[in-house]
Formats: structure tokens, C-alpha cells, sequence
């Protein structure tokens, strides 16, 4: 059995209408949300970055069933490990067993913004270590003291804390960091659906996977809406990690075509077109799907995922169906 997903992005969308989205999601049948956690958008045009911990809040009030988590949020130096451990243990109190707390290195857009220096990847993934063990720690509800090699802790204790703890789960892009995310963490995030991935996590805990799509009534819609908000879709490379504002990721977007981004993102309003991306990550052996809607048109695509979308993934018994 494979849950089905929705992504809540944060860049897109103001505060308000994430709380109303998760909702509709919630009502169209989706399993899970995933809310992106970032300080800045990947481009103006994109618009909204609202704070996260503050709309987890508002979803914990609006919603009854659907699990929601963080996708994801930095474990580096914008915000220190030990704030982190408050706040989702406040939010895991607030929805008691349905929310998870997705982690990761995080990228220089949102990172750099109170002056420190961008960290290599492989001081990053240091930092993620050490920060995970803080977060652990707190999360006993024991007084701690912590002198590591990224962070300090002094004397701190953790009085809030939910029944049960949430999972953490690793965001990993390649091979090392899911070898990581299988030694630390309690699940694996991802936006590929790479076997080598799923084979070096080799742990349990949901696999979790992400399909960008863009429906609208015609194709032609749906290509000109990814191409003028998510063209960072069909931006190549280690980019979406080391370049440092919105606007640097403009001036790369002005090479993306329509064509090239197409081939990234499911376009229009065929079914089939939409299942053609979610099939690799089923065959590879994923858990736990999401899709990101791109461009204002949330309400549409939420209607189309329960109506259309996920009857025919869940071939009316619940179970999603592979390709034949």
C-alpha cells in the first residue's frame, strides 16, 4: 500500500491558504502533506515565504486525519537545533501521531541570511549528524548539556513534548547522504526515484518521493504556468543548494524553455500523463508519493486528484495499481 501525498509550497502560497489547502487536501483524500520550510521563495515571481512553524500551528486546528510534516527544514545555521527540537516537539503534541519532521542540509538561499558563511556539503552533513543527536536528546525530556563541534547547548530541557515522538526523516539527493539518512534517521525523503537511492537508505521507515506536476484544463496552460512559476524545475546541477537569491536563480531560469521544462513536470489535465511520472517511484520501490501542484491553481488540481487522480492510483481498493 502506497500513501499518497500533497505538497503544501510554501513559496507559492501565503500563510492562510496553506492552512485552507491542507484542509481541501485532507478532504480530497490525501494521505499526506508535506510543507516546505524556507526563508526565502526560489524566485520573486513565486512571491510567499511565510514561516512554517507558524502554519503548522494553523493546520494542527483545521485538520482532522491527514499527517503532516516539514519538507524540509535545514538542520544548519539558521536556526539552532535546539529551537528546532522545541518546535517540533510542540507541533508532534499538536497532532498527536501524524506529524513527521523532515530534515536536511538546506540550501544558501535561505541559510545565509544572518551573515554566517555557506558551509561545504561535507561540513553540512557533519552539521546534520550533530544536530540530529541534539534533537534526540532533548526530545528525552532530560536536562542536556551539548559542546560539539557546530553547536553549544547549555543546560536545557525540553518540558513539552508529545506522546509519541516524531520520526525524523532525511532528505538525500544521492548514494552518501542516503547511506546517512539509514544510519540517523527514520525515513528517507527524496525527488527522484533513483534505486541506488532506496538500495543505499536500505532501512526501515517510509520512502518518501516527490512528483512536480502542473494540471490545468489544456496543456498549453499547464506548460506556460510551470514555465513562469517553477522554472527551477529544469535548473541542472548543485545550483538550488549554492546560489544565494531569488534572483540568481532568475537569471538561470531565463535559459529554461517550455520544452525542457516539460520533461520535468506532468502537464495538463490527462490522468495518464500524471501516473506516467508516479510509476518510477512505485517501481523503484517507493512508500510514500507527493505531488506538487505548481501555480495558483491549487483548488483545481485538488478536485482533479479526487476525482480522477487518486480513484485510478488507488484502483478503487485502496491499493495503488503499478504499470502493466
Amino acid at each position: 500500500m502506497v500513501k499518497l501525498g500533497y505538497k503544501l509550497m510554501s513559496e507559492e502560497h501565503g500563510p492562510a491558504d496553506l492552512v485552507r489547502n491542507a484542509r481541501r487536501a485532507e478532504e480530497a483524500g490525501f494521505d499526506f502533506a508535506m510543507l516546505s520550510d524556507h526563508y526565502h521563495p526560489w524566485t520573486d515571481r513565486q512571491g510567499q515565504s511565510p514561516f512554517a512553524w507558524s502554519v503548522l500551528g494553523g493546520i494542527a486546528a483545521a485538520t482532522e486525519r491527514i499527517t503532516v510534516g516539514t519538507g524540509v527544514t535545514a538542520l544548519s545555521v539558521r536556526i539552532h537545533p535546539a529551537i528546532l527540537a522545541q518546535a517540533a516537539a510542540t507541533v508532534a503534541d499538536m497532532l498527536p501521531g501524524r506529524f513527521w519532521f523532515g530534515v536536511g542540509t538546506g540550501e544558501n538561499l535561505n541559510e545565509h541570511v544572518l551573515g554566517d558563511a555557506w558551509p561545504e556539503h561535507a561540513m553540512r552533513a557533519a552539521m546534520l549528524e550533530e544536530a540530529v543527536e541534539v534533537i534526540r536528546r532533548l526530545w528525552t525530556g532530560e536536562l542536556i548539556d551539548h559542546d560539539g563541534d557546530f553547536y553549544r547547548v547549555s543546560r536545557a530541557r525540553l518540558y513539552t513534548l508529545p506522546e509519541e515522538l516524531p520520526p525524523i526523516l532525511i532528505a538525500s539527493s544521492g548514494e552518501e547522504s542516503a547511506r546517512v539518512a539509514g544510519r540517523i534517521g527514520d525515513g528517507l525523503i527524496t525527488t527522484a526515484p533513483d534505486r541506488k537511492v532506496l538500495r543505499a537508505y536500505g532501512a526501515k521507515g517510509p520512502k518518501v518521493g516527490q512528483v512536480t506536476v502542473a494540471w490545468a484544463k489544456d496543456e498549453k496552460r499547464a506548460r506556460k504556468t510551470a514555465l513562469e512559476w517553477w522554472p527551477t524545475a529544469a535548473i541542472p546541477g548543485d545550483n538550488s543548494t549554492e546560489l544565494p537569491l531569488p534572483s540568481s536563480f532568475e537569471s538561470l531560469a531565463e535559459l529554461v524553455t517550455e520544452e525542457a521544462l516539460a520533461e520535468q513536470v506532468a502537464c495538463g489535465p490527462d490522468p495518464e500523463v500524471h501516473l506516467a511520472k508516479i510509476r518510477p517511484y512505485l517501481e523503484a520501490g517507493f512508500d510514500h508519493v507527493y505531488f506538487h501542484q505548481v501555480g495558483p491553481d491549487q483548488e483545481g488540481f485538488l478536485r482533479f486528484a479526487e476525482t480522477e487522480l487518486l480513484p485510478r492510483l488507488r484502483g478503487g481498493r485502496g491499493k495503488v495499481r503499478k504499470a502493466a
